[in-house]
């Protein structure tokens, strides 16, 4: 069977539908005489669209068309109405043979082949998917469920050693030198022992033996050539111990050689300022705890 262009095809198709002029009808008619192949195809494009033809039904025209119509033909006698001869049966479908041969000019290999192709990416695509898939979940019961694998596979545990040093140990602050003044009567017993943190100047007062008179308050003073009177470090209380932290008011050398005093006032101290009484006990400072020695220097 030849093969035949789009263009022949298309005057086939057309031909069976009825829309083509005189003179392309004259032409597919002039080659369905010479071409048996070509009248098989008109035939077959026939069968497949007979069907329209007989979908819609036949319609009379009115009287007034026809009468137009033979004004404009120069016919003016009376004419038998035109009635429109039934539309015959669609043809026969062509035989096997000859159908097969109308088809057998259609190339298909193309199609055949990418059907094939694309089944074949499909194939490719479920399978990595599916590997995909596996791997995911053996991951996930190996980090959460590791025991459910078999031994082949399941991870061994890692045991990781931290070192943790432990902070270096301060080195101890040195020690500052310590003072101690013994405040008694001269040739008594001590009453009091006051010490004195040279690094701080904060002193405590230690009641040993001294009992205050009823009404009356111990008060603790300070007595140095380098003061213009005697300066109240506060009243000695009641209590077995107690603190001050005034003497950082004044300078070193002044604090280690002054005379520390103790004198008897109205309850609540001196109101001015001032002793109001011999001192009854007295003392002075004495290094006891001296100051840590410079670091050694290395010789150049």
């Amino acid at each position: 069977m030849m093969a035949y262009s789009e263009d022949h095809i298309a005057l086939a198709a057309e031909y069976a539908l009825g829309t083509l002029d005189a003179d392309e009808r004259a032409q597919v008619e002039a080659m369905m005489s010479v071409d048996k192949d070509f009248t098989a195809m008109v035939e077959s494009w026939e069968f497949r669209l007979g069907v329209l033809n007989q979908m819609v039904g036949s319609v009379e025209p009115r009287p007034e068309v026809w009468d137009r119509i033979k004004v404009a033909i120069g016919v003016s006698e009376p004419q038998a109405p035109l009635v429109l001869p039934e539309a015959p049966p669609p043809p026969a479908p062509p035989v096997g043979s000859e159908f097969a041969a109308l088809t057998a000019g259609v190339d298909t290999s193309n199609v055949i082949r990418l059907s094939r192709q694309a089944r074949r990416w499909r194939n490719i695509a479920s399978f990595t998917t599916a590997i995909a898939a596996a791997l995911v979940a053996l991951l996930a019961v190996g980090a959460y469920q590791p025991d459910l694998l078999p031994d082949a596979i399941r991870p061994k545990p890692r045991t990781q050693v931290v070192e943790v040093k432990a902070p270096p140990t301060p080195a101890p602050a040195p020690a500052s030198a310590q003072y101690v003044a013994v405040l008694q009567k001269e040739g008594g017993a001590p009453a009091f022992i006051m010490t004195v943190d040279a690094a701080t100047k904060n002193f405590t007062i230690r009641k040993v033996g001294a009992e205050p008179e009823p009404g009356k308050s111990f008060e603790l003073w300070l007595i140095s050539d380098k003061l213009p009177k005697p300066r109240s470090l506060g009243v000695i209380g009641n209590a077995d111990f107690t603190a001050r932290p005034v003497l950082s008011a004044y300078d070193t050398d002044l604090v280690n050689n002054a005379t520390y005093a103790v004198t008897i006032e109205q309850a609540g101290g001196s109101p001015d300022g001032n002793p109001h009484s011999a001192p009854v006990y007295t003392g002075k400072l004495v290094e006891t705890v001296p100051p840590p020695a410079p670091a050694a220097t290395k010789g150049r």
